[in-house]
C-alpha cells in the first residue's frame, strides 16, 4: 500500500474512518470536501463537534440528551405525567417525537440486557426507572423497547421489577417487525404501533 505523503490529511481521513459506516473512499472524499471549503467552514465543523462533546448532558430524570437539566420534555407541563415510554437509546426519542403521537414522559435505559456483552440489568437506568414509577403515580409504562430478543429480555425483567407496583405495562404493537429497531421504523409503522399497543 503506496504511504500517503500529506500527513494532516492522512490523519483527517483516518479521523473519518473511525465513524459507524465509513469507510476509506467515503473517509477521503469526505477529507478532500473539507480541504475544499473555506476554513471558517471547517472552524464551524469543528465548534459544533467540540459543542457536542461540551454541552450535551443526559437528563438526571429520564437520562435522554439535553443542554440543560431537567430536560425540555421532563419541564413540559402539557406532558401526561402519568405515563411513561420506556426506550434503549436516545434516538429512539427522536423517532418517537417524530410521530407527533406521544403526550407522556420517556425513560432512556441507555442499552438493553445482553449477558454475552457483559451487560447486565445493573448496567442500565432501571433502578431510576423503577423509583421513578414508585414515585411519581404513573398509571401506565409503555415499553417501546427494540423487537428483538435483547429487547425482549429486558422487557421481560422491566416487568417483573414492577409487578407488585400496579401500574400498566404495554408494549407497542407488532407492527414493528421482529429484530428491527425503531431508529429504523418508518413513521408509518411506528404510528401503528403506538396506537395498537398491547399488555404484556
Amino acid at each position: 500500500m503506496q504511504k500517503e505523503h500529506i500527513e494532516s490529511l492522512a490523519r483527517l481521513k483516518e479521523q473519518f474512518q473511525k465513524l459507524p459506516g465509513v469507510g476509506p473512499r467515503s473517509a477521503e472524499r469526505m477529507a478532500f470536501h473539507i480541504l475544499r471549503e473555506p476554513r471558517s467552514s471547517a472552524a464551524q465543523l469543528a465548534q459544533a463537534i467540540l459543542d457536542v462533546k461540551d454541552k450535551i448532558v443526559h437528563c438526571s430524570t429520564c437520562h435522554n440528551l439535553t443542554e440543560s437539566d431537567p430536560c425540555e420534555i421532563c419541564r413540559d407541563p402539557g406532558r401526561e405525567r402519568s405515563v411513561i415510554w420506556v426506550v434503549e437509546q436516545p434516538q429512539d426519542v427522536l423517532m418517537l417525537e417524530s410521530t407527533g403521537l406521544i403526550r407522556g414522559l420517556y425513560h432512556v435505559l441507555m442499552g438493553h440486557v445482553a449477558p454475552l456483552e457483559g451487560v447486565g440489568p445493573e448496567h442500565l437506568t432501571i433502578d431510576s426507572l423503577v423509583e421513578r414509577v414508585r414515585a411519581c403515580g404513573v398509571r401506565e409504562v409503555v415499553l417501546a423497547l427494540n423487537p428483538t430478543l435483547e429487547g425482549d429480555a429486558t422487557a421481560l425483567h422491566i416487568q417483573e421489577r414492577l409487578d407488585d407496583s400496579g401500574v400498566r405495562i404495554t408494549r407497542p404493537a407488532r407492527g414493528l417487525a421482529v429484530g428491527s429497531q425503531l431508529e429504523y421504523a418508518s413513521l408509518g409503522m411506528l404510528e401503528s404501533a403506538i396506537r395498537g399497543r398491547t399488555p404484556m
